[in-house]
């Protein structure tokens, strides 16, 4: 039977203004696409825009085979990231919020869409604020994404409610990564993993350090490979995988992301005009 995952959370149009393009994404979409193309059952709930840009997220999640039933439709723009780069690497220039944090009330039907699910994927830039707790309240298992905006006082709020966390750290040492994985669990993680680019992923659960190097990648564009390796990595441990086998899973897999361009495709052709000035 395949398991189900929920991504619940942020979504952004992401916009490569030096090459003309668009992309739908966010960690939360992102996660649930590609633990879809690994055979998941997943769904996507979050609020999108009534504008173009969540239009081509709508369409993108729906061609995917992505469940949007709960979704809420929000009159207004949708949320959009402005991206340069260097090389193949991305470069963030700024963001436009939309109607991302626009959640209103999680009702009775939301939260039991949320616990049919094996697990609820959402991250800090979901703008979940007190809704958290309901989330919480309601999934079965709950993992999160801090990206790398982190920090000691958003850790300590919300790794109590957290059964597997998320954390981008390339800049660490091995001494330093494993120092902030022993005090995120310490703060009440059940399971953390620091994903550090080039230098792989270490992981402590149970008093015990997992590390993966990065598996080898032709690289055309980095943009979602962490959300990749996230997606690949849940469902290893939802199927039952040790947590060495879950980090190679999601090695390989973030390898493959960074194959194509845009956190999942389905790019479009962008100009200024269609959004404010950047």
């Amino acid at each position: 039977m395949a398991q189900r995952l929920l991504g619940l959370g942020d979504n952004t149009v992401d916009t490569y203004v030096d090459r003309g393009l668009q992309f739908p994404g966010g960690n939360a979409v992102n996660v649930a696409v590609q633990a879809r193309r690994l055979g998941a059952e997943t769904g996507y709930l979050g609020c999108i825009g009534s504008d173009e840009a969540g239009m081509l997220l709508s369409d993108a999640l729906r061609q995917e085979g992505v469940e949007t039933a709960r979704c809420r439709i929000r009159l207004g723009p949708n949320a959009r990231a402005f991206i340069g780069h260097d090389g193949q690497d991305r470069r963030f220039l700024r963001s436009e919020r939309g109607v991302r944090g626009e959640w209103g009330t999680f009702d009775a039907g939301d939260r039991a869409y949320i616990a049919g699910f094996d697990l609820v994927h959402s991250s800090i830039y979901s703008e979940l604020g007190d809704a958290l707790s309901v989330v919480r309240s309601a999934a079965r298992r709950l993992s999160y994404d801090f990206s790398e905006r982190w920090t000691d006082e958003n850790l300590a709020a919300t790794l109590p409610a957290v059964d597997i966390a998320f954390l981008s750290h390339p800049s660490a040492s091995d001494a330093e990564c494993r120092v902030l994985l022993e005090r995120c669990i310490g703060w009440g993680a059940g399971m953390v993993v620091a994903t550090r680019g080039v230098k792989g992923a270490l992981a402590l659960m149970a008093g015990s350090f997992h590390e993966r190097l990065a598996s080898p990648a032709t690289v055309v564009d980095t943009l979602g490979a962490g959300d990749g390796f996230i997606a690949a990595c849940l469902l290893a441990i939802l199927d039952g995988a040790g947590i060495a086998a879950a980090l190679a899973a999601g090695a390989e897999h973030a390898a493959d992301v960074c194959g194509y361009q845009g956190g999942f495709g389905h790019g479009v052709a962008w100009t200024p005009a269609e959004t404010t000035a950047i």
